[in-house]
């Protein structure tokens, strides 16, 4: 492809992409009314991937049948529900769920208007979908995806008639939205419509947003990390992957076919485990390569028959209580074990290291985003640090601009962990100053990227920005493995030559003794007359 293509297509990428914000901003600010942002997303993204699946489920039945009866007019849209039955089974094998004609997204936009019990008909649907799944390998991955889209919610409206009719406003927006088929689209239209929702929401919502949203340049970064020299991966995984941002970045940086296996992941919070199930379906990864768990990661990890993982990545909330020493078990548990101590009770961040180091392959790498206080804190997260120091598992530690995240100020860093390097050192990487200004936060550009990503592959000393220190002197240094302990600052002061300061000085003295002068024999000669 020539330059000139190329700078057509990515022209035409972001054209796509702006027009579709555009359009999904105005929904939300259409019809969101007494509806909190933060919960009317729920709203948009659950129709978004109702049309999403409807579409999905379309084009994969029309396809099949078209190939094999030679009917190149078929359209699952119009065939009878009875008709439709004879394909469940099948279909419910290969893409985890059932949608019948009649209950498409498409179908149901058509009668909105004239169904005075809309919000009974999409009860119905969402029910329908998903007990399709009720008794099969996907079952899991579907249940409970509607649950967080309350149609009958009293936020959409005092009457049932109200509710109606901004549900009907609701699914009419999403309908006419330029997604095109996502199969053929320049941009990954359905994906890139979640991404920019929840940017949207976590930015304005502020206090929420940061919780389970890691901005997308930075999740990037993190998959970069975890990647290099890597054209495939066996899975990824994700102890505390929020919406599942970090992890779909894979399926960009290497291709969803080379991550073999699938990608892995456990979430706390119910509505944003649903919502990491959802991101998944809209990124049009199927059912049977992804896991999402749902639970406490720390004291219930759900993947135990899965691990080790080639890649981990992951941002877990940052200093959280947990149960540390207060629970017995837990020092017994071969994830902490090692280490001889557990995470302090009041902050959790090396607990989730741990945990990821053990779930960590031989030849894999984990890049995780830390609170700056796992870097210096004395006591058990000092031992922690020790271990990890004296065993040699961590690569590199770099740290990030400050304000990168939703809810949040705080300069935070990446950990990088690996089980099996080639020197005995550590990288540190200064990139505090590695940012532009986007909006009211601060963004890592592509440039930003590339310069941190090129001084982490070359691993060694750049002036002002990296430095390689042999993993003795951080012993020497009791473990403290903060980047400014190591990473000369540049002294961007002005360099003042003190000589010519003095002769400026005695000068401008001089001059004031004139002045002072002049000015009292002015005052004397006025005095006089």
């Amino acid at each position: 492809m020539t330059n000139s293509q190329n700078t057509n297509t990515n022209t035409t990428k972001e054209q796509e992409r702006a027009e579709l914000h555009r359009a999904i901003w105005q929904i939300a600010n259409d019809l969101r009314g007494s509806v909190d942002g933060w919960d009317f997303k729920q709203y948009v993204l659950g129709m978004l991937f109702y049309r999403f699946i409807s579409e999905n489920l379309t084009n994969y039945i029309n396809a099949n049948e078209r190939r094999i009866s030679g009917k190149e007019d078929f359209n699952y849209i119009n065939l009878p529900n009875e008709e439709a039955e004879f394909g469940r089974a099948e279909t419910v094998i290969e893409k985890g769920f059932y949608i019948l004609p009649s209950e498409l997204f498409v179908n149901v936009v058509e009668m909105a208007r004239n169904d005075a019990n809309l919000n009974e008909t999409l009860s119905i649907v969402f029910r329908a979908i998903e007990n399709s799944a009720k008794g099969a390998e996907s079952e899991s991955d579907i249940n409970g995806l509607f649950d967080d889209l309350d149609v009958n919610s009293n936020k959409l409206g005092a009457t049932v008639e109200k509710r109606n009719k901004q549900l009907t406003k609701l699914l009419e927006a999403i309908a006419n939205l330029r997604l095109g088929n996502y199969s053929d689209n320049t941009i990954d239209a359905f994906g890139d419509a979640y991404e920019y929702l929840m940017t949207m929401y976590a930015s304005n919502a502020g206090k929420s947003g940061g919780e389970f949203y890691t901005p997308q340049e930075v999740s990037e970064l993190l998959a970069e990390i975890s990647t290099v020299g890597k054209k495939e991966v066996n899975k990824v995984y994700d102890p505390a992957c929020g919406s599942g941002s970090l992890l779909l970045k894979f399926a960009k940086v290497l291709g969803k076919k080379n991550v073999r296996l699938g990608f892995y992941g456990q979430e706390i919070n119910l509505t944003t485990y649903n919502l990491c199930r959802i991101n998944m379906f809209l990124h049009d990864i199927n059912y049977n390569n992804f896991d999402i768990a749902h639970g406490d990661t720390l004291t219930d990890p759900k993947h135990w028959d899965d691990e080790p993982f080639d890649a981990i990545v992951s941002n877990p909330p940052y200093s959280i209580k947990w149960d540390g020493d207060g629970n017995p078990i837990l020092i017994n548990d071969p994830r902490f074990s090692p280490a001889g101590v557990l995470a302090p009770k009041s902050k959790a961040d090396l607990a989730f290291t741990m945990h990821m180091l053990s779930w960590l392959s031989t030849n894999g790498v984990a890049a995780i985003v830390e609170f700056p206080g796992v870097l210096y804190r004395g006591g058990a997260e000092q031992k922690i640090r020790k271990y990890l120091i004296e065993n040699n598992y961590i690569d590199t530690v770099i740290q990030l601009p400050p304000d990168l995240f939703f809810g949040t100020t705080i300069a935070t860093c990446i950990i990088v962990l690996k089980k099996s390097k080639e020197d005995n050192k550590t990288l540190f990487i200064d990139a505090s100053a590695e940012f532009v200004r986007g909006g009211n936060k601060n963004k890592l550009s592509d440039a930003n990227r590339a310069k941190i990503l090129d001084v982490f592959i070359a691993r060694k000393d750049t002036e002002y920005f990296s430095k390689l220190i042999d993993n003795k002197a951080i012993a020497d240094n009791g473990y403290n493995i903060a980047v400014s302990s190591y990473v000369e600052q540049e002294d961007t002061r002005e360099v003042v030559n003190i000589t010519e300061l003095n002769q400026k000085i005695t000068q401008v003295v001089a001059r004031q003794n004139e002045l002072r002068v002049a000015i009292d024999e002015i005052v004397a000669d006025i005095e006089e007359k």
